[in-house]
């Protein structure tokens, strides 16, 4: 299939029409009826099909292989969307490559109260305070357990919003209850250390914290994982985490969660609460910054996913060429509409083609390769 004028008609409809309208309501109440829209059109043959033939795009040179498992595209939905995981049989049609669901809990958590997600359309970004709602580990497992994916499933693991896991033994127990619930579940886990806005902070960005949590997710981790980052971490804290992981069984980071520094953001909107984590367009240049940082640094020895600010080809084809092995979206996909997905593969297997790679494993890294030694 070729993205042609279909999608630019989708793409139009969505800017002109749509989007004005789904903008004028609660923007948790839109995402919870998005939720179970793309839930309904994954039951049935003809949901799937319909949703394919609108927005699917497919071309060899995007497949890829990274940590040993196999992508149609590099291009995956990040968590925070799917939070209990209920998009599976739907956005494979979408044009998604994979999906990253939760971040999961130990325990159900309702997360913070409402109001808990702003868009900020001046600055093409979101303000979140969700605060990891989700159903829990043991809800959210027995759901998947016996579940035939079409594509591959990263499991986003945190511990859960509440005053019990400021205690680090707790919250270390509650996230490596989240591993063992999921073992023999999806393919890849990601340890969310970076949450903005739960109970606590971000206790195990500390290494010795970091070190204690990983020695327990060593034990039971039956698949590849990742770590995901804030996205505003200094250079000295990102060298520490590095050193903690060469340590452990990580195979990549994430790079990057929301960030709730407010010194040198491009946030044109102006009234912006302070207790939310920003996304979008605001953190795309740090989490440029962080890929090359982490990639030059480690001379390419992990795998690392590109979030942050990803709203066309262009912004996903600079973080692979910084290192990226994958990339992840969800403010993108908000602002842009339901087709960006496919948009961004068809327009990534033009760049491609344009600077000679037969594959995007080719152009992982090609803006950093100089530096490596």
């Amino acid at each position: 299939m070729t993205h042609g004028p279909h999608t630019r008609i989708i793409a139009g409809l969505y800017g002109r029409i749509l989007k004005p309208v789904l903008f004028r309501f609660d923007p948790e109440d839109v995402h919870d009826h998005a939720t179970n829209l793309g839930k309904l059109l994954g039951t049935t043959v003809a949901g799937r099909a319909l949703t394919r033939t609108l927005f699917y795009y497919e071309h060899p040179s995007l497949h890829t292989t990274v940590c040993g498992i196999n992508f149609s595209n590099p291009v995956g939905l990040a968590a925070g969307f799917d939070k209990n995981a209920r998009l599976y049989d739907n956005l494979p049609d979408v044009g998604f490559g994979f999906e990253e669901v939760g971040s999961v809990t130990g325990r159900p958590c309702d997360g913070n109260p409402r109001p808990r997600l702003w868009r900020l359309p001046d600055s093409q970004a979101l303000a979140v305070y969700y605060g990891l709602k989700n159903d829990g580990a043991d809800a959210i497992s027995n759901r998947l357990r016996k579940k035939i994916f079409r594509f591959p499933i990263g499991i986003s693991a945190a511990k859960t919003n509440d005053k019990e896991t400021v205690d680090p033994g707790k919250a270390i127990a509650d996230y490596c209850h989240v591993i063992s619930r999921f073992r023999g579940i999806g393919d890849y886990f990601t340890i969310n250390i970076s949450c903005p806005n739960a109970f606590g902070g971000e206790p195990f960005t500390d290494p010795e914290l970091l070190d204690r949590l990983l020695s327990g997710v060593d034990a039971l981790a039956d698949k590849p994982i990742f770590l995901k980052l804030a996205v505003d971490l200094p250079t000295h804290r990102l060298d520490e985490i590095i050193e903690v992981c060469s340590r452990h069984r990580i195979d990549g980071f994430v790079c990057s969660n929301l960030t709730k520094n407010r010194v040198n953001m491009q946030i044109a909107d102006a009234h912006v609460p302070e207790k939310c984590g920003i996304s979008g367009r605001p953190v795309q240049q740090m989490s440029d910054e962080q890929i090359r940082y982490i990639y030059r640094r480690t001379a390419g020895r992990y795998a690392i996913i590109g979030v942050g600010g990803i709203f066309t080809a262009e912004d996903a084809y600079r973080k692979i060429r910084l290192g990226a092995s994958l990339v992840q979206l969800i403010t993108g996909m908000i602002f842009q509409g339901p087709q960006v997905a496919g948009e961004i593969n068809y327009g990534l297997a033009q760049l491609l083609k344009r600077d000679g790679y037969r594959t995007v494993s080719e152009a992982v890294g090609a803006d950093n390769r100089p530096q490596l030694a």
